[in-house]
């Protein structure tokens, strides 16, 4: 794109160029006056300043017409496109259609949401909207006003957010948690009673080096306490290691509901309070009104909303 001097342009009363315009359509000062809607002296002011600022006459009567001089005939075309473009881009809508939009949207995802969203999201797109592509990459929770100012993420979606920020968030669902094991390895009464869920041992989520990771608050908070014998940042490797060893899995409720059953894990609710934040989307304000954001959010929410029974259909089927 080419630099534009604005300091230049500023000085420069941009309504000249229409003057200047339907003079070169009327040839008349009078008739120009009367299309532009001001009087007559007020356009041949107008006229005046442009043979000022041109250092040309521009317009030379001949009988009852005003004959443009060649400087203003090589004028002409380029202030008539400019004024073609201006009028375009004030009276152009945002027009998105996602059957043709081709696009890349960049959505930071907690490890739950991308297994959640990820899937069905793209499934969607591949459908409806051929052209989108989606990349979800790892961010710091930290650093995520400042991605999204960016523009290196276009939104993000998780439980790990400001109610402070200054971006737009909405809460999309409840975080809850559920158990998961292997029944062949773990003879356990279903619902997992309290006393059987403090005394077995367990694998949980964890992005730190606190053994507890992503249970640690909510364990203290509940006055509970867990024998955590494996950790990873990955669900998928905490219900596989359900699945291979004589462990409890605590996941989200929407993970176990998806994938437990599939892993020949057994379903339990957890038989302590456990408080988690809820899980929000988040975007950055000056894309409030961005037709395709507005369009791949309202897509976010309704996978969200459709979930629960969608997933416990699949589960039964791949039982």
């Amino acid at each position: 794109m080419d630099t534009i001097d604005h300091f230049n342009l500023r000085s420069f009363d941009l309504n000249l160029l229409v003057a200047f315009d339907a003079l070169m359509e009327e040839g008349n000062v009078t008739r120009a006056a009367k299309r532009l809607k001001i009087q007559q002296p007020a356009m041949s002011h107008n006229l005046s300043t442009l043979r000022v600022l041109f250092q040309d006459e521009l317009f030379v009567r001949v009988g009852q017409t005003m004959r443009p001089t060649v400087r203003a005939s090589k004028l002409a075309g380029p202030i008539r496109n400019a004024l073609n473009q201006a009028q375009a881009a004030l009276v152009s809508a945002d027009v998105f259609d996602p059957a043709t939009e081709n696009r890349v949207f960049r959505i930071g995802m907690s490890s739950a949401v991308d297994l959640l969203l990820l899937p069905d999201l793209t499934a969607r797109l591949r459908q409806v909207a051929p052209g989108i592509r989606l990349l979800s990459p790892s961010y710091h929770e930290d650093r995520l006003d400042a991605l999204l100012d960016a523009g290196v993420l276009d939104m993000a979606v998780g439980c790990k957010y400001s109610p402070a920020s200054r971006h737009s968030i909405e809460v999309l669902y409840d975080a809850e948690v559920m158990c998961c094991y292997n029944p062949a390895l773990l003879r356990l009464a279903n619902p997992v009673p309290l006393e059987a869920y403090e005394q077995a041992d367990h694998a949980v989520i964890s992005h730190s080096d606190s053994l507890k990771g992503c249970l640690e608050g909510a364990l203290e908070f509940a006055g509970a306490d867990l024998n955590v014998v494996a950790a990873a940042p990955d669900f998928m490797s905490v219900l596989l290691t359900a699945r291979a060893s004589p462990v409890i899995a605590t996941v989200p409720a929407r993970i176990a509901r998806r994938y437990a059953s599939m892993l020949g894990l057994a379903l339990s609710p957890v038989p302590v309070d456990l408080k988690f934040p809820p899980v929000a989307m988040v975007w950055p304000r000056h894309a409030e009104n961005d037709s395709a954001g507005l369009w791949l959010r309202d897509q976010i929410r309704d996978i969200f909303a459709a979930a629960p029974d969608d997933w416990r259909a699949m589960a039964q089927a791949a039982a």
